[in-house]
């Protein structure tokens, strides 16, 4: 392993009816309070009537940021981050999915920056401070509600980037699954796709004697093959969202790559896709993980070989270790499949007109990915096999 610092100082408070916790929360940060949302469902849900009478009892002055984007745009945030300016804001407070708390790490940061947040996320510069923020999630997908990353996107440019600071962790983050039960099925399927990519990206690394984070892993992977099924069977399951919810969590909130850096390639090519095109994130990561992984596996077969009889129990009698790594990368393909995920760029209208922006794209910082370090040609070929 090697020498590492864990760092995580989010309030995790989970299970049903702990919303009432804003209570006593919200009252602890300040009375001019941010409230950030996407498109419109927690109002549909009555999510929102629910948080807004607990803001006005606890006497909140509120000022809202609504119509958070699934993949957050600079725009957005430049009002946040006004709002948070011109009004004097004191507590956000982010009720959605991972990108409506991306959006909100975002503004909080750059409230308390002088220059344009873009700066931010091009680490042109770094958030050193931000407005204390909380989070009431009602997707389970991305983990931002226990991590301090975020992504954004400036559509202008087509450019989207994932940046971070200690700044930005959340000061809490309340999930009751009850609270993700209307999320429809496509959308619950890009969280579990979104959830898993986040595993596999931590558990490709260079790194030796990871046996314990190799474990939590592939536990993680096995509980949500195991579950997704289920849940898709009965969306208002409490114990398989319960499940789900918890899983997102731990997917990405440090706890499994303490002692190595994942890779995060395939992440880096798909925000360059997205940037593009903006199509859902999980579904751009379906159809490229696979691909990666073809294009990655004889870097260290015995790491996918692994993989494979570990969560996807490939047989290996009569096989060698290459053919037992590929059928656990097709096992991976069919799982997915099987839960209606896209498999190739064409099932988004995408072709091979613009190939070159993407790699470009994702070759702005230069050469990427800790597992296997990859170039321009390394780009392109995985988007060609995409297609």
């Amino acid at each position: 392993m090697d020498n590492f610092t864990f760092y995580n100082p989010t309030k995790l408070i989970f299970g049903k009816g702990q919303v009432e916790q804003l209570r006593e929360l919200v009252p602890q940060y300040g009375k001019k309070v941010l409230l950030v949302y996407g498109g419109g469902s927690i109002k549909r849900n009555g999510l929102y009537d629910e948080v807004m009478n607990i803001l006005n009892e606890v006497g909140a002055t509120v000022h809202e940021l609504a119509g958070v984007e699934p993949n957050p745009r600079l725009t957005t945030v430049r009002k946040g981050v006004e709002i948070c300016k011109q009004e004097g804001i004191e507590f956000a407070l982010a009720v959605g999915g991972g990108s409506v708390i991306d959006c909100t790490k975002a503004v909080v940061a750059g409230a308390k920056y002088d220059g344009d947040a873009w700066d931010l996320v091009t680490k042109k510069a770094f958030a050193t401070e931000a407005l204390p923020f909380g989070t009431v999630l009602t997707l389970a997908a991305t983990g931002s509600e226990m991590n301090a990353g975020s992504v954004i996107t400036n559509w202008e440019t087509n450019e989207k980037y994932g940046w971070g600071s200690p700044a930005t962790f959340p000061q809490f983050s309340i999930l009751d699954p009850v609270n993700t039960f209307t999320v429809p099925k496509d959308q619950t399927v890009y969280g579990m796709i979104d959830m898993m990519s986040h595993v596999f990206e931590q558990y490709f690394h260079p790194v030796s004697n990871t046996k314990l984070q190799d474990g939590m892993c592939e536990a993680t992977l096995r509980t949500v093959i195991d579950t997704a099924p289920k849940l898709l069977e009965n969306l208002e399951s409490y114990e398989h969202r319960e499940t789900i919810l918890y899983s997102g969590t731990i997917a990405l909130n440090g706890m499994l790559q303490m002692g190595h850096r994942g890779d995060w390639a395939t992440h880096n090519i798909e925000h360059a896709v997205s940037a593009v095109y903006d199509i859902p994130h999980a579904g751009g990561l379906a159809i490229l993980f696979p691909n990666w992984m073809k294009h990655t596996l004889d870097q260290n077969v015995e790491r996918f070989k692994q993989i494979a009889t570990r969560v996807f129990q490939v047989e290996e009698e009569g096989k060698s270790d290459r053919e037992v790594a590929l059928e656990g990368i097709e096992k991976l393909r069919e799982f997915w499949t099987s839960l209606g995920a896209p498999t190739r760029l064409a099932d988004y209208d995408i072709d091979d007109s613009k190939l070159e922006l993407m790699a470009d794209r994702a070759m702005a910082n230069g050469e990427f990915g800790k597992f296997k370090v990859l170039n321009k040609e390394d780009v392109l070929a995985i988007l060609r096999a995409s297609l």
